[in-house]
């Protein structure tokens, strides 16, 4: 019996004695030989609750697959039992059981099977406060409940398998209002509060699909007390996204064919070295940990699980440690100096852009979007983030397809203002354009099928 599975197993057994064979949702190809779905079995199980706390009965779902569980390096590297198994955790998820239900719906299993196919895919793990933007019901009904958050599941314990560490991650339902506010102000701010309404998730954070109303509008107090307020103090420790983006260097003539003007056309685009790739894919992953403020890890460092565990917290955020500035790789420090440049978002991705200037760039901190169309990557800097190779004096700074751009707070609090429709999507009419001629910069939102197609 393949000791990772025996450990998670044990784990289930210890909250649910009293159901040893719990139904199960099964890979019917296992991903190993081939198959579409990672994770090879997804358990469920009835939970009866906690009056007492009022908890209500529900479904419990927990997946096998992100961790470890064969050790022989069919799916993942075995690394040893010291660090993480696998991918370090799995997910669970805790449904709202309803009136009559007999037995637990399947649709949870599928929703879990995609967002494992993601972290395989991306090979970007989960945190406690992350979120995923679904734009659409989870259980592709009619309900307001969209999106997701991450957080620690409150009954399951870490486990120790021979092969590594397995944490368990509950995946949190939650309506678009609320996904808006943890991006523009953190993910644990907003689970601490859905914790606090029982209709909304309750001290165990159950999802009930069937919730008619964000939290805002069962308390509005909510939103100018806590939030607004926790936005104003903190800024948001969203500190990068997957996005649909793009960005032009307008400072070549176009009759210069040497260098492909547009990053994104062309049959050859130059790729990102792994060492950026790393590093972007780092403050990704940890654009909203709890207790640790974001920081681009060193381009040179190798992986701590996402952590900085031997630098003291910095007022500022550093894109670089002291230590690694004299071992990078020379091709990584030659950056070239553009002029003028053309930044390309789809309407999703500029809604943010507003939040990435005020809840970051004002806080001292970066914040960057990496195509998931492509190589591209755009990093906004503050004059207070130390090791960008962008500067004051060369705003605008690429390594191959990755952009920075280090914005002064006075230009910062100019494009906001020129920006304030951004937070009126509802009357968008795409596409649309913004120009800063002294700065040389442009700022367009353009529909999806742009970025889908960037041949046309």
């Amino acid at each position: 019996f393949p000791p990772g599975l025996h450990g998670i197993y044990g784990e289930c057994r210890r909250l649910y004695p009293d159901q040893p064979n719990p139904l199960q949702v099964t890979a019917i190809l296992k991903y190993w030989l081939g198959g579409p779905d990672p994770l090879d079995y997804v358990s469920m199980y009835r939970n009866l609750g906690n009056p007492a706390l009022n908890v209500p009965e529900h479904w419990h779902y927990v997946s096998f697959g992100l961790s470890d569980l064969y050790g022989d390096n069919r799916v993942h590297e075995f690394t040893g039992a010291d660090g993480p198994s696998g991918f370090g955790f799995e997910l669970t998820f805790r449904l709202k059981r309803e009136t009559g239900e007999s037995a637990p719906p399947t649709w949870p299993a599928e929703l879990m099977q995609g967002l494992a196919r993601y972290v395989f895919q991306s090979e970007n793990t989960f945190c406690s406060g992350d979120h995923v933007s679904w734009h659409s019901p989870l259980d592709n009904s009619e309900s307001r409940i969209q999106h997701m958050l991450l957080t620690e599941d409150p009954q399951m314990q870490p486990v120790q398998t021979p092969f590594g560490v397995v944490t368990f991650l509950q995946i949190v339902g939650v309506c678009t209002e609320e996904l808006h506010a943890a991006q523009q102000w953190n993910g644990q701010g907003i689970l601490e509060l859905l914790r606090t309404v029982p209709v909304a998730g309750g001290p165990w954070l159950i999802t009930d699909m069937r919730r008619g109303e964000t939290i805002f509008e069962i308390d509005p107090h909510l939103q100018q007390e806590r939030v607004d307020k926790g936005i104003e103090t903190d800024g948001s420790n969203l500190s990068g996204v997957s996005a649909k983006c793009a960005w032009d260097d307008l400072s070549r003539p176009p009759e210069d064919d040497e260098d492909s003007r547009s990053i994104c056309i062309g049959t050859q685009p130059r790729r990102l070295s792994g060492k950026d790739t790393e590093q972007i894919r780092e403050t990704l992953r940890r654009g909203l940990e709890i207790n640790s403020k974001p920081v681009l890890p060193p381009i040179n460092a190798q992986r701590q699980n996402g952590l900085n565990l031997d630098r003291a917290p910095s007022r500022k955020d550093s894109l670089e440690s002291e230590s690694s500035a004299a071992i990078i790789p020379h091709e990584l420090i030659r950056t070239r100096q553009l002029e003028s440049v053309h930044l390309k978002f789809n309407q999703e991705s500029g809604a943010l852009i507003p939040l990435c200037l005020r809840g970051r760039l004002l806080h001292g901190r970066h914040f960057t979007y990496k195509s998931i169309t492509g190589d591209t990557a755009i990093t906004f800097v503050s004059t207070g983030v130390e090791g960008a190779f962008a500067t004051e004096e060369h705003p605008y700074a690429a390594h191959g397809p990755w952009l920075q751009i280090l914005l002064t707070e006075e230009f910062v609090e100019k494009m906001l203002e020129d920006l304030e429709d951004l937070n009126s999507p509802e009357e968008f009419k795409l596409p649309k354009e913004y120009s800063w001629p002294e700065k040389k910069l442009k700022v367009s939102i353009l529909p999806d099928a742009v970025f889908d197609n960037p041949l046309h």
